[in-house]
């Protein structure tokens, strides 16, 4: 079992090319399509503390229901936004990748870098 885990959508480009430079390190990750497998509740909350970013920054807005639902309205507490992205999964951004060194949303794919080990 790989140290690093991506979730990962096939159908991202960001998310492939992410797949590719984990993998062009000489690293076979765990990969989690996280839209036919989605997180856990205490799953999701971890990748949300340890990648240090506010729920919101991890929600996808393009393409879901964001906007129509009105999630950015601070009416939403961090609790039911994790709702939402559980029933939900569509609203999980993505690539996600989790390392030793670190949890990053990887938007832009550059942030991978600063997790990725170095060999």
């Amino acid at each position: 079992m790989s140290d690093i885990t991506i979730y990962h959508n096939s159908k991202c480009g960001t998310s492939r090319n992410a797949l590719e430079m984990i993998r062009a390190a000489g690293i076979e990750p765990q990969v989690i399509e996280y839209l036919k497998t989605p997180p856990d509740r205490a799953t999701l909350k971890k990748i949300v503390a340890d990648s240090g970013r506010p729920v919101r920054d991890i929600m996808r807005r393009r393409g879901t229901s964001y906007d129509e639902m009105d999630l950015d309205n601070p009416r939403w507490s961090d609790e039911q936004l994790i709702d939402l992205m559980l029933k939900d999964p569509v609203l999980i951004e993505r690539p996600i990748v989790v390392t030793p060194l670190g949890t990053r949303l990887c938007r832009p794919l550059e942030k991978l870098q600063e997790i990725l080990p170095r060999a």
